[in-house]
């Protein structure tokens, strides 16, 4: 008996089909930098910069659990924002400026009208960032996931002058600290919300939220929120920006004490922070303690910068003129051991 890559589970013909289909999305992201074509093996970018001393910055993650709420509504352009924003967020955090990302999408078998849904939400989110979309992978792994499942990974490389690195090192004793609105979840913490709404609670995710008159799965599905466009058009500006925290797994305590130099401590005020009811249905779902619901989401500041005095009321404005909510949540202290101190 003959056989073939496809009796093992392997369409090669859906593969190409998937491919193609990813190659058209993705070339509306291309600029003139952007050198090889998508069939390429590898993608090549021209840095072009005129940068005294350029930096590369790169970075890489995942969307995580929260792709189980896409397949269980069928639904995947949402969680290509995610993967972008998850990394580009992460790199503009160092001040670079995000010039061009590539996915990776494993899955069981391949269906082209989900892998081009998946990356067409990537191809949007890089539009976001102002970058381009030149190459990635998709594997079928019949075996390794349940059927309808797949998992989603990007990586992302930028570029920053090495004197303007921000690192936290100029974070001042009186430095202000500003937060930029979240979108909800982002896509921290899904293991914990599916356990709470889903299993626990069996809440259905066609019900409806006693707020914004949509369904809990459009909820849980709301994309990640893609600061990085705004914070790189700032810095351009001549902004000074002392620090940047991109709040992800382990919340504000983790993510800000990671630019806060020794002997100082930013201390941060939970009620100046608008907290999305989402957080409260989980909260009061699952009995969580507040400390837990702190260390685990972003609870409404999906990124936060630190701030000289004088930088604040046009970082303010320039926020808010482009649609992005903020507010100041907290200040740089001298003293405490801990780098950051929540308060009410």
């Amino acid at each position: 008996m003959r056989r073939s890559y496809k009796d093992a589970g392997v369409d090669l013909k859906a593969g190409d089909a998937a491919s193609a289909a990813a190659a058209r999305v993705a070339r509306g992201t291309h600029n003139e930098r952007v050198v090889s074509a998508l069939a390429d093996f590898g993608g090549l970018y021209a840095l072009g910069t005129d940068l005294e001393d350029p930096i590369l910055v790169s970075a890489t993650d995942g969307v995580g659990t929260k792709v189980k709420i896409a397949f269980a509504l069928d639904r995947h352009n949402t969680v290509g924002l995610d993967v972008v924003a998850m990394n580009v967020d992460d790199i503009v955090c160092q001040g670079a400026r995000p010039l061009f990302f590539l996915d990776y999408i494993g899955t069981g078998k391949v269906r082209p009208e989900v892998i081009e849904s998946i990356v067409a939400g990537v191809a949007e989110g890089c539009r976001q960032a102002n970058c381009a979309l030149i190459g990635g992978e998709t594997a079928e792994l019949p075996g390794l996931y349940n059927e309808g499942e797949y998992d989603l990974a990007g990586f992302t490389v930028g570029v920053v002058e090495r004197a303007k690195i921000i690192d936290g090192s100029a974070i001042r004793e009186g430095d202000v600290v500003l937060g930029l609105a979240s979108s909800g979840l982002h896509s921290n913490g899904y293991s914990l919300v599916r356990q709470v709404l889903l299993e626990d609670a069996q809440m259905a995710l066609d019900r409806e939220v006693p707020w914004g008159g949509r369904s809990l799965g459009q909820e849980l599905l709301t994309p990640t929120r893609i600061y990085a466009g705004v914070i790189v058009e700032l810095l351009d500006s001549g902004s000074e920006i002392h620090g940047i925290a991109h709040i992800t797994g382990g919340g504000l305590p983790d993510n800000i004490a990671r630019v806060i130099p020794d002997g100082l401590c930013a201390v941060i005020q939970r009620r100046s922070i608008p907290v999305p009811p989402i957080f409260d249905l989980v909260q009061q779902t699952g009995n969580i303690a507040p400390d837990e619901m702190y260390r685990v989401f972003n609870m409404g500041a999906g990124m936060v910068l630190v701030l000289p005095p004088s930088a604040l009321e046009p970082a303010r404005e320039h926020f808010s003129a482009r649609g992005f909510d903020n507010f100041v949540i907290g200040q740089i202290c001298a003293g405490p051991k801990e780098r950051v101190r929540l308060v009410e």
